[in-house]
This record gives C-alpha cells, structure tokens and sequence, in this order.
C-alpha cells in the first residue's frame, strides 16, 4: 500500500487536494484509503435517510397553509427519492466489499451529497418567498441541525459534507439577504465557515487513523512473514509459554542455547530454565526479577538483557516476547525470541572501558573527567559545599621525549600515574587529560589547606627521580586549581579556570601551585586579544629594531650592536618584549617575525663601519625550523653582510631540543662563518657539555652576576672568575651583560671580560641615532662621551 513513503511522513503532509479526493499522492495506493472512506459513511446511511425523511416531515408541516401543498409534496417525494437512492447504492457497493474504489467511483457520493444540499437550500428559499422569520427559523434551524450532523457523521468523505455544507448555506444566505435579515444571513454563512473547517479537520483526523491503521496491518503481516522465516532460518530462536509461565514448543534454536533437549525443556518453567542454579537458592539478579514481574503482569517487553547461568558458565540473553491474545482477549501465554549476546556484551564493555579509561596509564580519561566534576559540582550544590578540579602538567617532559624518545615518555607516563594513584583519597578521582597533562577531581573541597598540602604533595611526588632504562630522569609537576561553583558555574567554565591557574603556574617557571582567580581570566582575554593585534602587526609595520652598543672593556670603543625588537601598538602603546615575545613564541608567530628581524638587522649593519657587527637573538623554535638556515644565509646575500660581521645569540634552552636537530644547526651556522653567541650563560640548564661540541664564540655573563660581583658577592666573583677563566682556555670571548654603574665596569674589567654591554654605555637606541654615534664619535673613546650617548 505504502510504497515509497514512510506512512508518518503521509500523515504529516496530506494536502488539501487529496484530502478533498482531487488528486492522489504518488507512491501510495489511495484506493484503498477511499474504500475505508467509504465503508465510514456507509455505516451512517441508514440514520442518514431517517434523519432526511424526519427533518422533510417536519418543513411540509411548518410549510402547510403558507406554501403550495403542491410544491411541498413534490420536494418531499424528489428529497425521498434522492436518500434511497443513496442508501441503496450504498448498500450495493458495500456488498461487493471491495478493497480499492477508484476516484471516479465516488463522483456519485458528491453528486448525491451536492443534490441533496440544494434540496434543502431550495425549501428555504420557498419559504423566504413566502413565508415570515418566524416561521423560516425553525426551517433554518433544522437545516443547520442538518448541516452539523454531516460535518460530524459524514466527515470520512470531506468534499461529500462540503458541498452540502456549501450549497444548504449559501440558498439560506441569500434568503436571509432577500428578506432584508442581514444578521441572520452572516450567522449562517459564519456557521458554515465553521462547520467546513471543523469538516476538514475530522476528516484529516480519520485518514490520520485509517492511514496509521493500515500501516500497522502492513506491518503486522510483514511482522507474520519475518516470524515465519526466523523459524524456518533457524536463526537464534524463539519460545513460547502457556497460562503458567512452562515452556512449550520448544525449537532446536532454543534447546541448543539451554543445553538440553527439547523432551527435557518441555513444560518446564521458563524462569527456572534462564535461573539455572540460582533457582534453587533464590538469589535473583535485578534484571530477573524485573522478567518474572513483566510475565506475571502480562507486560510485553523488548530487548531485555538477563543473565542466565548455563551449566555452570555465566552467559547474557536479550529477549522480547509479548503476550498471547485469542480474538476474545482471552491470554494464552507468551511468545518472544531470544539470542545469545555474551560476545557483543563483552566487546561492549570493553568499548565502554576503552572510551572512558585512558589506554596508557590505565587511568580515567577526559570523558569520565568531565562526568565526574559534573556530579561533583552538582553534589557542590545540591549541598551548598564546594567542589575542586586539579590540573597538572609535567615540567620539563618535553626533553625527555626530545632527547630519550617517546617510549620512555611512555613509562615516565605510566611511573607518574602510579604515583598520582598511590597518593589518592576516596575524595580524589585523578585521571590523564591527554599528553602529559593529568587531572584530580576533588569531590569535597571546602577545606583550603587539605587543597594546599594535596598540590604540594603532587609537586613533592612527582618531582622525585624516575628510574627508567637505566636513566635518572627529572621532571617536575605545576599545578592549577579552581574551586567550583565559585570559579565556574558550569563543567567547562570550571575546567577552563583550572587551565588559567596552570598557564600562570606554568608561567612562573613551573614547580608552583596556582589558585584560580578572577584576575587570572583578564590576563587571558587580554594575551588573546594581543595575539590578535601581533598577528598584524608585521603587516601593519608596528614591529621596530633598536640597538644597544657592545663595548671593548679594553678601549671602550664600540665593537657592535645587539638588535633588540620593540612593538608600538595602536592598541596597547608600547609593549615590553618580555610580554610579546613569548607569546609569539607561544602563537608560532616567532618565525615570521624573526626572520624580518634578521633581513632588517642585516640590512641595517650595512651602514656602519665594516669593523662593527650585529648580534640577532634566535629562538630554539626559529633554529628547528626547516628553512632557518636558507633564511639567514639569503639575507646575507640580499643585504651584503659580510658573514663574520653577524652573531647570532642563542639561549642554553636550546639544548633541550638536541633530538631536533638543533646543536647541528649551531655547526652549520658556525661553518658559514657567523659568529654564535651563548646568552644568559648559568641561569638556565648549565650544560657544560655543550660547551665543548659548539664552538661558541662569545659567552655572555648574566647580568645578575655582574649587580652581584659589584657588591662582593663571593658566589657572584667566583662564576664570573671560572666563566672567563673557562671561555679563555676554549678560545671564546665573554661578555658582561647590564654594567650600569662606573663600580660595576671597574670590577668587569678586573675580572677578565672582554667586552660590555649595558646602560653605562648606551640604552637601546633608534636606527637612526646608532648610525649618527659613528658620524660623531667616531675614534673617540666611547666611555669618555657615555653622557652624550
């Protein structure tokens, strides 16, 4: 019947013209529909004449004496005629019980329907003409009764109500009119507006149910068909039960899953058969109880999981039965099919695991995370307590991943877990995020200094030495926490204020334990919003370069410059370089930027004297890049720089990045015959090893030894003393970074450096005024003039 439409979407969509019976749908046997059309009004047709015939006596009585007798017989015996004619040929059709009526077959239903509407509107109009109100009421009245009886009764056909509805209506409209009763006239026609809506309405109503109900006949003979060929496949198997709950009809399907024959099975109680040995000792699990309450209260029920115990061996069915009724309603048992899903049970649990546990270190992972603040925030709440949410990331495990590879990241992963498990309360679930970022759900957190002591002995436990391949390996842990609901009202407002309060951990050089505040999240926005404004600030030409001299401690004559990068924003003014830069670095913007800082410098450098050179800062991220090497030596040819006349300056960080390539990167920058520079030496990783595989040819001495040494400090002295004693025996220069006092320069030049950079003898300066210090100074000595400068 239903062909290519799923009968819900018929339901929804009926237009007007199929519901009037103008048009079929297409893909749809609408035959069908009309014969249940049919069958609906041709129950009525017999209260149908008797209402006709009644109604016709009562007009002829109210008419006699007013209207020709005449007239009113012959209307009386033309509406008589018509009804049985009707009820006769409905009678005839319904005897044939068709199945399908053609659109055509039903012409002479709205013919009939159109005729007898015009009879009754005709007699109006009689009595209109001759007669007064008070006798056309009780005729209108009864014509209105009319009127909502076929709405009502004979709304399977709509278009059949309709134009009775419309032809009875429209001759007491114009009657009404005729006579000077407008009132009268607009109550019929607001009457018959509504009774044609009301019609449509019934009439969508009763094709909703006949459309549905043939759809689950269809369904219930495709239902008999797929039943019918389960059986007779074999596949898994079905069962039946009689009034008492025993088996009967056992299949082959059903005796195999059971492990016994059939003979056995036979009358046996279900339940005891999927019980198995807890029949005897009443220990029923939930999902048996809630079968043997389903098939006491003759509940049909779908997809029921069950365990059931097989010889032994523990098992999982999925049944579905419902119940058996006779045509009188009378209950018969149940009949269902069963399969046996222990295998899918077990790969989905399995699954399950596999999406809420994390793979590597058995931990819970981000979904169960996110599940386990939202109940401990909800707990939070419903209490008036507070909930907190952990998270931790591992300083420093970059390296070990860099330098050992990923397999021993791997079980450093697993070690930490470990740890983190070994140190959990019933009040903690922690858990791995991703990477090497973990995470600890603290389900009652009202207790401020039970939080500090918990992150402190995070910190303390995982920073401890890991033993792993015959490494000792260190990392740290830096920790972030916010307290919920106070520090967010939802699940990701919470775990991104914990994530703000980590980056600032993060930010103080790791090992630290910070606590959300609101200040935390204006810090972000405003690193966000600046990202944006340094992503066009290149192009915007906001970027600028100035350039501080680098003195001979001998002469104090200038002997090059350091290119420092400055940013001039509309929007933020000046911004130190101690702010962008890392977040340029952080946005992967370091590149483009430093690769204008080298052109431009070299460019620059151009205009000096040919003794003087440039010293660039390169960053661990701009040395792994693949190109780096390809762009320094094209802005050398580009410029014009002699390669001896740049420095290249670099940070101990970028020992780091061994496994990267780094360190052969330095060798190939050193065999083009560019000056390498070690910045900050002694405040980072110290890696004197790497002293001797890169030939550096300058070592700068932080400047917070420099301030120390001008106080005496012996620990300052006694590094500065071993750095230059150590970079003359490897050949390298040193120079001392931050002199700004006259004290400070004394003591440099006692100790051995080289050369000096600092405030003493220049402030970063423009382009401009690096160039004009050449055109006045030039062959003075520079620490005479430092005023001027």
């Amino acid at each position: 019947m239903f062909k290519n439409i799923a009968p819900s979407d018929l339901l929804r969509n009926i237009p007007l013209s199929v519901l009037l019976g103008l048009t079929d749908p297409k893909d749809v046997d609408w035959g069908r529909i009309r014969a249940l059309q049919f069958n609906g009004i041709q129950e009525h047709s017999l209260l149908k004449i008797i209402s006709a015939m009644v109604c016709g006596l009562l007009t002829v009585q109210w008419g006699i004496g007013r209207i020709d007798i005449l007239f009113l017989g012959l209307w009386l015996a033309v509406l008589s005629a018509l009804y049985i004619y009707s009820h006769f040929l409905l009678r005839k059709q319904a005897s044939w019980q068709r199945k399908s009526i053609n659109r055509s077959d039903m012409t002479i239903i709205y013919l009939t329907s159109l005729a007898g509407g015009s009879l009754w509107g005709a007699v109006f109009l009689l009595f209109s003409f001759n007669t007064d109100n008070m006798t056309m009421i009780p005729v209108w009245a009864t014509i209105i009764c009319l009127m909502v009886g076929s709405a009502m009764i004979f709304s399977a056909v709509p278009l059949s109500s309709i134009l009775f509805i419309s032809s009875s209506s429209a001759a007491m409209f114009f009657g009404w009119y005729y006579i000077g009763s407008l009132p009268m006239a607009v109550a019929t026609g607001a009457i018959a507006v509504l009774l044609i809506s009301a019609c449509l309405m019934t009439g969508r109503s009763f094709l909703d149910s006949k459309v549905a109900e043939a759809s689950l006949n269809e369904k219930s003979e495709v239902v008999s068909l797929l039943l019918k060929e389960f059986e007779d496949t074999g596949a898994d198997w079905l069962w039946q039960t009689d009034t008492a709950r025993r088996i009967t009809h056992v299949s082959p399907r059903f005796a195999h899953a059971l492990g016994e024959s059939q003979e056995e099975i036979e009358g046996k109680p279900f339940l005891q058969l999927v019980a198995g040995e807890s029949w005897e000792s009443g220990n029923f699990s939930t999902a048996l109880h809630e079968l043997a309450d389903k098939l006491k209260r003759r509940d049909s029920f779908s997809n029921m999981l069950i365990p059931v115990q097989i010889n032994g061996e523990n098992r999982w069915w999925e049944l579905s039965a419902s119940p058996k009724l006779d045509d009188s309603g009378v209950f018969h048992g149940f009949r269902g099919v069963g399969s046996d899903i222990t295998e899918q049970r077990e790969s989905a649990d399995k699954i399950s695991r596999m999406a809420r546990f994390d793979t590597l270190t058995r931990l819970p992972n981000r979904l169960q995370l996110t599940e386990a603040v939202g109940k401990a925030m909800a707990t939070a709440e419903k209490w008036n307590g507070r909930c907190g949410f952990m998270m931790i990331d591992l300083d420093r495990f970059k390296a070990v991943n860099d330098t050992l590879g990923h397999p021993v990241g791997d079980r450093m992963l697993g070690r930490v877990a470990d740890r983190l498990r070994s140190i959990m309360s019933e009040n903690e679930l922690c858990g791995r995020l991703g990477g090497d970022e973990f995470a600890i759900v603290v389900n009652e957190a009202s207790d401020t200094q039970y939080i500090e002591l918990l992150a402190k002995k995070i910190i303390d436990t995982l920073s401890r030495p890991y033993e792993i391949d015959q490494h000792t390996l260190y990392v740290g842990a830096s920790v972030g926490m916010a307290i919920g609901p106070r520090d967010g009202r939802t699940v990701e407002m919470l775990m991104r204020s914990a994530d703000l309060a980590l980056y600032r951990s993060k930010d103080q050089g790791g090992g630290a334990y910070t606590q959300y505040e609101p200040k935390l999240h204006v810090d972000a926005e405003e690193r966000r919003v600046m990202e944006m404004a340094l992503r066009k600030a290149l192009e915007n030409d906001e970027l600028s370069l100035n350039y501080q001299p680098v003195v001979s401690a001998e002469s104090g004559g200038v002997v090059g410059f350091e290119a420092l990068l400055r940013w001039t924003s509309p929007q933020f003014g000046v911004v130190s370089p101690a702010k962008f830069v890392p977040l340029a670095e952080e946005a992967r913007l370091i590149v483009p930027i430093g690769e204008w800082v080298m052109r431009t410098a070299c460019q620059e450098a151009m205009a000096w004297p040919s003794t003087i050179k440039v010293a660039v800062n390169v960053s661990a991220d701009q040395l792994t890049e693949p190109n780096f090497l390809d762009m320094v030596v094209s802005s050398l040819e580009e410029s014009g720089l002699a390669a001896n006349r740049l420095e290249i300056e670099v940070t101990e960080s970028i020992f780091v990045h061994e496994a990267t390539g780094a360190t052969e990167m330095l060798d190939k920058i050193i065999a083009l015959g560019i000056n390498l520079s070690l910045d900050d030496f002694g405040t980072g990783y110290s890696s004197l090893g790497y002293l001797r595989k890169t030939r550096f040819s300058t070592i700068k001495v932080d400047r917070s030894f420099v301030q120390g040494a001008a106080k005496n400090a012996p620990e300052s002295l006694a590094i500065i003393r071993a750095v230059v004693a150590m970079a003359d025996s490897l050949g390298m220069s040193t120079t001392a970074e931050g002199a700004e006092t006259e004290e400070e320069v004394k003591m440099i030049r006692k100790l051995g450096c080289r050369k000096i950079q600092g405030y003493y003898f220049g402030r970063p300066m423009i382009a401009h005024d690096a160039r004009q210090l050449f055109r006045t100074f030039e062959g003075d000595n520079l620490e005479h003039n430092k005023k001027s400068a």
